[in-house]
């Protein structure tokens, strides 16, 4: 199917981490029909150690998202990619970050500084934050214990009994916007605890899939995720995706696998998507080809 003949479909993909960059560069293309609507609990790593000392969101999956959408290598795609080394503070720190946060410091509103990066790298998608405002991901253990921060429940030793956000904070609205006018929804692939679920656990995201006119699919991990998630069958994520949604049915899952034991009601897309040098992550063309046939099957 060519860009042309879908030149009207929008599309948003919800994630974070590495999973949700796969998708968006898949996807970039389709250019500004494309936005993206990132988690912004993370508190692990460069991000982590920056929200601990200014507070804030956390930019790391933005950042990624807008790495791997740079088509075209300069001085600035290098700048913002840059990690530095060493033995002082700053080892670790990735430069994109810093230079995200300072915008912030600024009083420049985060996603005002996100387009200023687009715009000086010529990333076309939109990437939007799921919040503005700085929350951190909790889990409630089946045992009644409260575990707070990404990196804590992704060492839980089970599933927990359900997530929320700490504190409750508003969804961005022009990610409110953006699912609203969507013809096409993705959630995943990606850890799905930490990177789908937080942006799910939001009121006006709720809301706005609930009553969304477009046709959401699921896109499934090709390998099993450490952590409590990779403990979780995928009719279990399927419900906790529903759940979040106020109720709102998934309409098709994206699998490399057939899955048997989900209900009819599930239209399932089977194909090829591993990439040929790593079978544990997606290939960008095979999954453009999977969103192609979705798009053609509205």
């Amino acid at each position: 199917m060519s860009i042309e003949s879908t030149a009207v479909t929008r599309i948003v993909a919800i994630g974070g981490g590495h999973g949700l960059g796969r998708v968006l560069s898949s996807l970039s293309d389709y250019g500004s029909q494309v936005t993206g609507v990132v988690t912004t609990t993370d508190n692990g790593g460069s991000t982590g150690r920056i929200r601990a000392c200014q507070g804030g969101i956390a930019w790391g999956d933005m950042r990624n998202c807008i790495n791997q959408l740079i088509t075209e290598p300069s001085i600035g795609s290098m700048i913002f990619e840059y990690r530095f080394r060493g033995n002082g503070e700053l080892n670790g720190h990735n430069l994109g970050n810093l230079m995200l946060t300072a915008l912030d410091n600024l009083c420049i509103r985060p996603l005002d500084a996100i387009n200023l990066i687009r715009d000086m790298l010529h990333v076309k998608p939109y990437i939007i934050p799921m919040s503005e405002h700085p929350s951190d991901l909790a889990a409630i253990t089946y045992g009644g214990k409260i575990i707070r921060g990404e990196t804590s429940v992704d060492e839980l030793a089970e599933i927990p009994k359900r997530l929320y956000l700490e504190p409750a904070i508003p969804a961005t609205k022009e990610a409110v916007s953006a699912i609203m006018e969507a013809d096409i929804i993705l959630l995943g692939p990606g850890s799905f605890l930490t990177s789908i679920m937080p942006v799910l656990l939001l009121r006006d995201i709720e809301q706005a899939l609930k009553v969304s006119t477009a046709k959401i699919a699921f896109i499934t991990n090709l390998d099993k995720e450490k952590g409590p998630a990779g403990e979780m069958s995928l009719e279990t994520m399927l419900h906790w995706c529903e759940r979040a949604m106020a109720g709102r049915v998934i309409d098709t899952i994206i699998t490399d696998v057939h899955q048997p034991q989900l209900a009819p009601q599930y239209q399932q897309m089977v194909l090829d998507l591993a990439s040929n040098n790593h079978e544990w992550r997606h290939d960008r063309n095979k999954l453009k080809h999977a969103v192609d046939r979705l798009i053609a099957s509205r």
